[in-house]
């Protein structure tokens, strides 16, 4: 493995970063909750499977039968249920794209010295699909065609906003120093929450509750939905601004070497078959952790449609349900960072995981028992989703050798992204089989149970565990092998 040492957090020599450094590309990840928050979580993807892209006719006759059990609500639920399944395979498209794209576009970036540039270049694509977004219509004389565009648009824009991803957190070691890392990254995550918290509360004001919004926005023709996107959109695009002015670009000793796409995909198969020799659980725990990421990103992508469709969440419900998701989130995670160094990271995230489950299955088994029932286990979801992310990150930088740092959370982002699919498909195809939307659920907690199932064998030793009182024991090895170790360790 190529040595990634002057990327390393724990670099021999650090230099104090300065607070504004900080600072700006923390807003990025403020500024990122427009997308994740907003369009692929709570606001965009529930009104497009909503019954605002269902015929009218249909909509009036479910009306009018007061919820009961007759065969236009039969309708009405197929119809959801296949919007659902549609969003769900788009993005399983957008996750294999992701997967393609992802390991080509991340170690050019790193090559070349131009990581801040296409960093850049997401982040401005990202944000010109979401502004596409505003001219997604409920028009009746076309909502079919409308559905697909939004589902395009969310699909190609999740692909973006993805790639745009990679390279933010590779800077994470561009903005700490070895003893910070953690900190800053905390930094990061918790301006994600609060960024989205705050402009949730925006546009739940300004723009989704009242009848008359700001600017006499009203939502008449789904005019309330687009302008928050459009918003949302302009709200990403300021706050990813200062990222670009004061953190410098990667630098690269020599010249930059070109490398083809097969070169690419040569150098990232030589990378994983040298890990698997020098250390078998972490490409265990590469693997484990892509499964189960995708399924607690399904939580949230896939969230706030069950709560609208199968529990009945107005779009006021959904965004005062987001709010508290996202402070219950915030507050877990920050605890589970003083579990984790205390009883280990590995038993953190098991313990996250099955606490998913066991909520994901509440959630399912009582589709019928009214909003009460989602507000407290879909709460209960969101405690253990960030806990589950923040130690995954935590045990990887234990398990990481000194100065391979970057490299492994390469691989980490690729694997992740290589299984991006499955919980979008495992949502989709649940639906499509058992045709109803409150199935999804099942699909995504089978996600999270099989990721599971792949970690609890891994063996998390030397640097990769830690003691009651947080240190780490030593005497193991669980990362790769430096090329120039001595005595040929290897």
């Amino acid at each position: 493995m190529a040595d990634t040492s002057q990327d390393s957090p724990r670099a021999t020599t650090p230099v104090p970063v300065p607070r504004r450094r900080v600072l700006a590309w923390a807003l990025w990840d403020w500024g990122s909750a427009a997308f994740q928050a907003v369009i692929t979580t709570f606001v965009f993807t529930r009104w497009i499977t909503s019954d605002a892209f269902v015929d009218p006719a249909t909509v009036a006759a479910a009306e009018a039968e007061a919820g009961g059990d007759g065969p236009a609500n039969a309708l009405l639920d197929a119809a959801l249920a296949d919007h659902s399944a549609w969003l769900g395979w788009g993005l399983a498209g957008a996750g294999v794209l992701i997967a393609l794209l992802a390991p080509v576009t991340g170690s050019s970036a790193d090559r070349t010295g131009r990581r801040k540039r296409w960093l850049g270049v997401h982040t401005a694509v990202t944000v010109l699909i979401s502004i596409s977004m505003f001219f997604v219509t409920p028009d009746p004389a076309s909502l079919e065609q409308n559905l697909l565009l939004g589902i395009v648009l969310l699909a190609v824009g999740h692909v973006f906003f993805e790639l745009a991803g990679v390279n933010y957190n590779a800077m994470l070691a561009q903005v700490s120093t070895p003893g910070t890392v953690g900190k800053v990254s905390g930094i990061g995550w918790g301006a994600g929450y609060v960024g989205g918290i705050v402009l949730l509360l925006l546009l739940f004001v300004g723009f989704i509750d009242p009848e008359v919004g700001w600017f006499g926005v009203t939502d008449e023709g789904g005019l309330d939905i687009r302008v928050a996107v459009l918003f949302s959109a302009i709200w990403f695009a300021v706050f990813s601004l200062p990222v670009f002015f004061a953190v410098p670009e990667l630098p690269v000793a020599g010249r930059p070497e070109r490398r083809g796409v097969v070169a690419a995909y040569r150098a990232l198969a030589a990378d994983v078959v040298r890990l698997w020799r020098t250390s078998r659980p972490t490409v265990g725990f590469l693997v484990a952790s892509a499964v189960y990421r995708d399924g607690l990103s399904g939580v949230f992508v896939f969230g706030a449609i069950i709560a609208s469709t199968t529990f009945g969440f107005t779009a006021g419900q959904v965004i005062q349900f987001a709010i508290a998701a996202n402070v219950v989130a915030g507050l877990a995670t920050v605890a589970a960072g003083w579990l984790d160094d205390r009883i280990g990271p590995k038993a953190v995230v098991v313990g996250s995981l099955v606490g998913l489950v066991v909520a994901g299955t509440a959630v399912f088994l009582l589709h019928d028992a009214g909003q009460q029932a989602f507000w407290v286990f879909g709460l209960l979801l969101c405690v253990f989703v960030g806990p589950a992310q923040s130690a995954s990150r935590s045990l990887l930088a234990r398990l990481s050798p000194e100065g391979h740092e970057s490299e492994l959370f390469g691989l980490y982002a690729t694997t992740g992204r290589a299984a991006g699919f499955l919980a979008s498909f495992a949502f989709s195809t649940t639906i499509a089989i058992a045709g109803a939307q409150y199935w999804g659920v099942l699909g995504i907690m089978l996600v999270l149970l099989l990721g599971l199932a792949l970690l609890l064998p891994v063996k998390v030793g030397g640097r990769g565990a830690t003691g009651a009182d947080g240190a780490r024991p030593t005497g193991g090895h669980a990362g790769p092998v430096p090329d120039d170790a001595p005595g040929g360790a290897r």
